[in-house]
């Protein structure tokens, strides 16, 4: 198979879809890679480390799309790209197509196979191909919150950890998943007071056992919820439903609870988010207010630190693109059912139930396509 790695063009985008040891493996295994000059530069990685690992680079992304069986990317395609795409050709990356029904008719029109790594999911429950990049964001949920919190910044100027004979600052995190364990535990780490609120009780009980001392664990309800807002001077949305549009559990209403200055960072901004008012920002734009309070909503968070992500990424996306590469999708998906749940549109219809739902769309049984 000839498998084609373009450049991300996404906003402050600077992940890869594979890395020059992904290349070896592919190469290795009798696949042909091409690679967009400079794609893994912003990662550490020069085209040379490419070629010595058996890729061929070419000067455009034109060229990566049109030459390419399958397309290996980190973030979806976005409007420039949309062209590009075509009939049968495998796309393999993130897409959150719940949070876009722009993109989701752009894929349907062009007849591609769209193969989400978000939605992958082993019969657990676990989300192998969103995980790492989960780990990243919720510990950078924390690193960037403190940052805005401090007054320069427009905070209200609180030290999350806090010092002897002053209260550390108290962090408010909506979701008991990857990414609320990982924003847990740096802020935890760091000192502060720590809530997390989910509705799952196994889930609380299990966190309870592994959490330290300062993170408490809390049902979600609607009145907990604004109970906590009240005193919070963090609060992370860290909520998924996998494929699905996260549901709101901060309203405009509840802004009017927190205190000024207090920093809303909600992860969940790429499947929707759940705070009513947050919108996506960009690495170069990261903030907003609203009603006094900061809202730092960058829907690719983890490509802010690309070197540590795409290692991380591509760790888990790799055995996937080789099985895919050596076996097609159809034969791969189905011999694989987790795989099988990544797909979400596939020649035209969508096969995930989670993105018609968001759209009042018709979904098609998966099995039809396979």
């Amino acid at each position: 198979m000839l498998i084609g790695v373009p450049r991300e063009i996404k906003t402050e985008e600077y992940r890869v879809g594979l890395t020059p040891a992904g290349a070896e493996a592919l190469t290795t295994a009798g696949h042909q890679v091409v690679v967009e000059k400079g794609a893994g530069l912003p990662s550490g990685f020069t085209d040379d480390f490419y070629e010595n690992a058996g890729a061929e680079i070419v000067d455009t992304a034109e060229e990566v799309w049109a030459r390419g069986e399958m397309i290996i990317k980190v973030k979806e395609p976005i409007e420039p790209e949309w062209p590009r795409m075509r009939e049968g050709q495998l796309l393999y990356t993130y897409f959150h197509f719940a949070a876009s029904e722009p993109l989701t008719r752009a894929v349907m029109d062009s007849g591609a196979v769209a193969l989400a790594y978000e939605t992958v999911e082993y019969p657990s429950g676990e989300l192998p191909l969103l995980t790492p990049m989960s780990e990243v964001a919720g510990r950078m949920a924390i690193q960037e919150g403190a940052k805005y919190l401090e007054r320069h910044s427009g905070g209200a100027g609180v030290l999350l950890g806090g010092v002897p004979g002053v209260l550390p600052g108290k962090v408010l995190i909506l979701g008991g998943g990857v990414v609320g364990v990982n924003a847990a535990k740096m802020a935890a780490g760091l000192g502060a007071r720590v809530s997390i609120m989910d509705v799952n009780l196994s889930r609380l009980r299990y966190l309870s056992d592994v959490m330290p001392a300062n993170v408490n664990l809390l049902y979600s309800t609607r009145y907990a919820v604004r109970k906590q807002l009240e005193d919070s001077d963090l609060v992370v949305g860290a909520v998924l439903l996998p494929g699905k549009k996260a549901p709101s559990l901060v309203t405009r209403e509840d802004l009017s609870l927190m205190k000024p200055g207090s920093v809303i960072v909600d992860v969940a901004v790429d499947q929707g988010g759940c705070v009513e008012t947050i919108k996506p920002t960009t690495h170069n734009d990261p903030i907003y207010t609203v009603d006094g309070v900061i809202h730092y909503a960058v829907a690719n968070m983890p490509g802010g630190v690309p070197r540590t992500s795409t290692l991380a990424l591509t760790n888990a996306t790799l055995p996937y693109a080789l099985t895919l590469a050596a076996k097609g999708w159809q034969r791969a998906c189905l011999e694989d059912a987790a795989l099988a749940l990544g797909l979400n549109v596939v020649g035209g219809k969508i096969v995930y139930d989670g993105v018609a739902e968001a759209f009042g769309m018709e979904s098609h049984p998966v099995a039809s396509v396979l």
